[in-house]
């Protein structure tokens, strides 16, 4: 209904069906300015770009309309020929009190980040009996993935045990797809400070493999859900379905903390530039002093932006609290 250039030819041509309406409508990788400038062609956006060429030539557009009120008949149309699609079915158990207590879970993550736990002891105080069956537990173990059931509904849990690896990306990519083929419903929980960084991971194939997972979560048809049980920094928020992956629903526990990277590390490489900038120069490094005066107020800054308060405040998440499953 109007002009689609460059990126947003793409997004359109990307689609099951087009509705291409006369006059306004053009679809085009450069328009008219952009074609005189790289070619000395002069043409209208129609010429490039309107439903005569698109729907006749290259068959990019799949519909006519010559107005506007046309194409939205058209469109009632095409959405009124669309299968209905049936609910999931989903095979339910029958609900089973924990083995153990779900209220050991204050016991078991710490307010403090920097506090390892098995993110397993996690998983048996909030699904079903506590029973857990693991996906690849010998592979990629930074990344838990399994098969349990809560409240009797069968879910697939994907679980931080430490920083994102190749192995780990493949894992969860892997399991992902097996989950949505099955039309098993996904929960993330999340405690993740990102993906492994350096030349040996990229020889490795990190962006690689990291990608493979970011594409499985995002293209994942089953329900997601996701909790913050701890740190959701940088590209990891992303890989474990952040809230730009639309889960249905993303709580945060009052200890997690969110952000494109945690403050330590935030003021560590905020220092690490300035020195460059001043070791080019000619300088000298910044002192004990300069250094602390500068890093406290991004840790301070992190840690009240970051928590699970201000995040609710900000709408960036659906609940604070622990009371998402059972406690």
């Amino acid at each position: 209904m109007g002009l689609c250039t460059a990126g947003g030819a793409y997004g359109v041509a990307m689609c099951d069906e087009i509705v291409h309406v006369k006059g306004h409508g053009a679809i085009f990788l450069g328009g008219p300015p952009l074609v005189l400038a790289a070619t000395g062609e002069e043409v209208t956006a129609n010429e490039p770009g309107g439903p005569e060429l698109h729907c006749a030539e290259p068959g990019v557009s799949d519909y006519y309309a010559d107005s506007d009120e046309e194409c939205i008949e058209m469109i009632r149309k095409i959405v009124g020929n669309l299968p209905e699609n049936e609910k999931s079915k989903l095979t339910m158990t029958t609900v089973e009190e924990q083995a153990y207590d779900p209220k050991e879970l204050y016991g078991i993550v710490s307010p403090d980040l920097s506090k390892p736990y098995d993110c397993r002891e996690i998983i048996a105080r909030i699904v079903d009996g506590s029973k857990f069956l693991e996906f690849k537990e010998m592979f990629g173990p930074t990344l838990v993935t399994g098969w349990a059931n809560i409240h009797g509904y069968p879910v697939g849990i994907l679980a931080n045990n430490g920083v994102l690896f190749s192995d780990s990306a493949q894992k969860a990519a892997q399991f992902i797809q097996l989950c949505d083929k099955r039309k098993i419903p996904l929960l993330f929980l999340q405690n993740i400070n990102g993906f492994i960084i350096g030349r040996e991971y990229e020889a490795g194939g990190i962006t690689k493999n990291g990608h493979k997972m970011v594409n499985a979560v995002s293209t994942a048809t089953v329900p997601k859900l996701t909790v913050l049980v701890g740190a959701s920094f940088g590209a990891g928020n992303y890989a474990m379905c952040g809230r730009g992956y639309s889960p249905r629903f993303l709580w945060m526990w009052p200890n997690a903390q969110i952000g494109v990277m945690g403050g330590v590390q935030a003021a560590d490489v905020l220092i690490k530039i300035t020195n460059d900038q001043r070791k080019r120069a000619g300088q000298e490094e910044m002192t004990q002093e300069e250094v602390d005066f500068i890093k406290q107020p991004v840790i301070d800054a992190a840690l009240k932006e970051g928590n699970a308060y201000y995040s609710t405040s900000q709408l960036w998440d659906d609940n604070e609290g622990f009371g998402v499953f059972r406690m």
